[in-house]
């Protein structure tokens, strides 16, 4: 499994709100917002992302961007963990699994074009 990417996932009720809040205080746009679903922040080679409607859990988490999510789900399989099936969002094709201490583990690959 090769990962891409990694971003923190923080959950949030008002996502119109939380990105004002997180655009203040980083000082930059977001690069994507969908709605209420989801809203994401690259700054200084770091993503976040805040998760509305679209989330997995209401606790943070981590997500994960791989080339092969058969080698992602082996992989936690591997780590003593169990993935979902594959799930199909409007963007990417995901799975999750529950990380240690009980935090979402999203492993997802864009959707091909």
């Amino acid at each position: 499994m090769h990962v891409k990417g990694l971003t923190t996932i923080l959950p949030v009720e008002d996502l119109g709100s939380a990105a004002h809040v997180f655009e203040t205080l980083l000082g930059v746009a977001p690069t994507f917002i969908d709605g209420d679903r989801w809203a994401q922040f690259d700054f200084d080679g770091r993503r976040i992302a805040l998760a509305g409607t679209d989330r997995t859990s209401d606790r943070a988490g981590l997500m994960l961007k791989v080339d092969d999510l058969d080698a992602a789900k082996a992989a936690i399989a591997a780590a003593g963990l169990t993935a979902s099936e594959v799930e199909e969002g409007p963007h990417e094709l995901r799975i999750t699994a529950e990380g240690p201490g009980g935090w979402p583990l999203v492993l997802y690959t864009p959707k091909p074009s």
